[in-house]
C-alpha cells in the first residue's frame, strides 16, 4: 500500500500529466501549478498578464465509504498492544481552474485537461511510476515522491467527475477568497495509506472444530473441466515452492496444464502436471523458481482441450504461494540504537513492490526498504527481550509455514525460531 506521501503523489502525477498534454497542444506556453487559488491569483496570474495558466487545487479529503470498515482497528486485552493496522482509505476532491486573458483561451485550456481526464479514468501503474520518477526539479518533493508506493497499492487510482451546484461553487470560492474562474470539479479514488507501526498478529490456529460442505458446482456439459477445491499439504494455508497441490473437480481427464497467475505483479506461470490423473482429481508441484515466481496471492486454473479440439481454460480458484524462512544461513538478530535488528534469508525472492512483514511471537514490523529483488530481508524491531521467538514471514498476505509437533498434548510450535 501507499505511505503518507501518497496524497502528494496523486497531485504530482496529475500535474505531470497536464504538463504533457499542454506541451503538445499548440496553445503556446502554458504553466501548470498545484496551489491555492488565492495564491495563484495574487502571485502567479496578474490582471494584465497574457500568460496561460492551469491550477490544480485539492480542496477536500474524505474517507472512502467502501473501504472505511475494512480492517477495523483493534487492541489486545491490555488496551495498548496494536493487533492490526487498518488502511487509511481516502477520496481526493480537486478543482481544475483555467486562467487566461484572451477570448476562448480558458475554454481551450479546460477542454484539453478535461479530455485528458476523460480518456484516463484509471491511471496505469506504469504511468504513475513514470510521472513520479521524472518530476521536474521545481517540485520540492521530486526526490522522495517516487517512494510513495502509490503505483503499488492494491487499488488503482480512478478519476471520476464531481457535480457541484452553483451555490456550492459560490460558497467554495467565497471561502477561498479568490475570484471565480472557469473550473472543472473531479474526484480521485481511492488512496490507501498503510501505517508502518508495529502490530501484534495472532498465532496460527493449531486445531479447528468447524466443518463446511460445499454445494456442487454448476455443470456446463461434458468435455469441460471445472475446479471445485484445492487440497494443500499438511493443512497449510498456502504451499511453498516444491510442495505438491491436489486440485479436485470434474472433467479433469482432459487437462493439459496448470496456470498460476498474479494479476498485480503481471505473472502468468505454467506448472507441469503430475501423474496419475483422474477425471475428478489432478496434482501438480509448485514450481521452484525464486526469480520468476514470488510469494503472494495467485489464481489457479487448468487448461484443457474441449470436444472440438480447442484449447480452453477452466474457472480459477484463489491460492497463495507462501515464502519460506531458510535456516541455512540462520536468521541473525543484532542490537542497535533502535532496538533489535533481525536479518533473514527467504525463498523465493521478494520483489520491491511487495508488502513484506515479519512477526516474532506477537510482534510484527514491516521490512526495511528494498531497492531490488532480494532473498535477504532486514526488520527493525523495538528492543525485544532475550529468548526464542516463533518467526512468520508474510509477503503480500501469504504467510510462511510453521512446524508443529502434533503428537504432543497440546500441540506445540517447533520452528522456525529467531533467538534474541
Amino acid at each position: 500500500m501507499s505511505n503518507a506521501l501518497a496524497i502528494a503523489g496523486v497531485t504530482a502525477t496529475l500535474e505531470y500529466c497536464l504538463n504533457l498534454v499542454y506541451s503538445s497542444a499548440a496553445l503556446g506556453g502554458v504553466s501548470v501549478s498545484a496551489l491555492a487559488p488565492d495564491i495563484v491569483q495574487t502571485n502567479v496570474v496578474s490582471g494584465s498578464s497574457s500568460q496561460l495558466h492551469v491550477n490544480l487545487f485539492l480542496h477536500q479529503v474524505a474517507h472512502n465509504a467502501a473501504w472505511r470498515n475494512v480492517g477495523l482497528p483493534s487492541l489486545a486485552a491490555d488496551g495498548s498492544t496494536r493487533l492490526k493496522n487498518p488502511p487509511l482509505a481516502l477520496d481526493l476532491h480537486y478543482l481544475l481552474t483555467a486562467y487566461a486573458s484572451e477570448d476562448t483561451q480558458a475554454e481551450a485550456l479546460l477542454g484539453f485537461a478535461i479530455l485528458m481526464l476523460h480518456e484516463n479514468p484509471v491511471l496505469p501503474r506504469s504511468q504513475i511510476n513514470s510521472a513520479l520518477t521524472n518530476l521536474p526539479s521545481t517540485n520540492p518533493l521530486a526526490g522522495v515522491l517516487s517512494s510513495s508506493g502509490l503505483a503499488e497499492q492494491i487499488e488503482m487510482i480512478k478519476i471520476t467527475p464531481a457535480t457541484l451546484g452553483r451555490e456550492e461553487l459560490a460558497w467554495l470560492w467565497t471561502a477561498l477568497k479568490a475570484d471565480y474562474r472557469p473550473t472543472y470539479c473531479f474526484q480521485v479514488s481511492v488512496v490507501l495509506i498503510e501505517s508502518q507501526l508495529a502490530s501484534s498478529p495472532g498465532l496460527p490456529v493449531l486445531s479447528r472444530t468447524v466443518s463446511a460442505q460445499a454445494m456442487p458446482s454448476a455443470q456446463f456439459g461434458s468435455g469441460f473441466a471445472q475446479l471445485s477445491a484445492i487440497q494443500l499439504p499438511m493443512g497449510q494455508s498456502a504451499p511453498i515452492q516444491g510442495d505438491t497441490v491436489i486440485l479436485s473437480g470434474t472433467g479433469l481427464g482432459t487437462v493439459t496444464g496448470v496456470a498460476l497467475s498474479n494479476q498485480r505483479l503481471g505473472i502468468l506461470y505454467s506448472a507441469p502436471l503430475l501423474t496419475p490423473a483422474t477425471d475428478s482429481s489432478i496434482s501438480f508441484t509448485v514450481p521452484t523458481d525464486a526469480d520468476k515466481l514470488p510469494a503472494g496471492a495467485y489464481s489457479v486454473a487448468v487448461t484443457f482441450t474441449d470436444t472440438s479440439g480447442a484449447l480452453q481454460t477452466s474457472n480459477s480458484l484463489p491460492m497463495g504461494i507462501a515464502p519460506a524462512i531458510l535456516t541455512t544461513p540462520a536468521p541473525v538478530a543484532t542490537t542497535n540504537s533502535l532496538g533489535s535488528l533481525v536479518t533473514l534469508t527467504c525463498n523465493p525472492k521478494v520483489q520491491t513492490t511487495q508488502s513484506v512483514s515479519l512477526a516474532l511471537g506477537s510482534s510484527a514490523v514491516p521490512a526495511q526498504a528494498l531497492t531490488a529483488a532480494t532473498d535477504t530481508l532486514s526488520f527493525q524491531f523495538p528492543t525485544l527481550a532475550a529468548g526464542p521467538y516463533l518467526a512468520r514471514l508474510q509477503v503480500d498476505g501469504a504467510e510462511s509455514p510453521v512446524a508443529v509437533n502434533w503428537p504432543a498434548t497440546p500441540p506445540v510450535f517447533t520452528g522456525p525460531f529467531v533467538t534474541i
